[in-house]
């Protein structure tokens, strides 16, 4: 989708991108070759011209920053396809909800090889080395809450990645609610351990593992390895439809 989308670039808009669409052109190398039959003005030629010079230029070098920057950030799904090989999936635990008063005690991150669990009193401050591996974020609502959180405490981290906050691009395809009623949705099965854990139950178990219960932290991880592991299956589900949406809405 990024290889054929155009507001990112200087002076194109949503109508010209949906022109460009609208003439049946599928990628940058199409919209080249048919420029002069593009239905947008002479200006805007030479403005997506230009953009998709400069577009390739960064792509080829595996700049992430260019399109976190200059993608809209409801828009940052668009380069899933080409930015996935770095991305981290992403889900943290806290002892509540407001950051200053409540403390993150588990950070998950899965690049789509090996999950991750960091741990409050372990080696949760590792997690600063850990993010700077990668060029794309996916979360479920860490655009409100995971990453603000995390970035509280934690300010050295940058988080100038590209950065898919699932829960805005699954509203466009009809998904609703929270993360777990989205699964069931989509017929995804958490393991018996963890089926009733919840946000609040999260907090429970790491309460009880703070007064020496290992098992609970045991199925606290557990619980969080499926959040961020689920994100995968669910980005790749509806990734297609995603594009789908996006060309006959925008």
């Amino acid at each position: 989708m990024l290889r054929n989308s155009y507001i990112h670039m200087t002076g194109i808009g949503k109508t010209v991108e949906k022109n460009i669409w609208n003439a049946g052109i599928n990628s940058w190398d199409e919209a080249i070759e048919n420029m002069a039959a593009l239905p947008i003005t002479a200006a805007k030629k030479t403005a997506v011209g230009n953009g998709i010079e400069e577009s390739e230029s960064y792509l080829k070098e595996g700049d992430y920053s260019y399109f976190a920057q200059t993608l809209p950030s409801a828009e940052h799904w668009r380069a899933y396809s080409e930015f996935s090989k770095d991305a981290a999936f992403v889900d943290i635990e806290t002892t509540g909800l407001a950051p200053g008063n409540d403390t993150i005690t588990v950070v998950g991150i899965y690049n789509k090889k090996e999950a991750r669990t960091y741990v409050q009193g372990i080696d949760l401050e590792d997690i600063a080395d850990e993010f700077s591996k990668y060029k794309m974020l996916i979360t479920f609502n860490g655009a409100r809450f995971d990453l603000p959180f995390i970035k509280h405490e934690f300010p050295e981290i940058e988080f100038d990645q590209l950065h898919i906050d699932l829960m805005y691009p699954l509203k466009r395809l009809g998904y609703g609610g929270g993360l777990k009623k989205i699964e069931r949705e989509m017929g995804i099965v958490r393991g018996e351990n963890v089926q009733s854990v919840d946000g609040w139950e999260a907090v429970r178990l790491w309460r009880r593992y703070q007064r020496g219960d290992e098992a609970a932290l045991d199925t606290l991880l557990e619980y969080n390895r499926e959040d961020i592991v689920n994100l995968e299956t669910i980005i790749e589900k509806v990734y297609p439809s995603l594009i789908q949406n996006c060309r006959c809405k925008e």
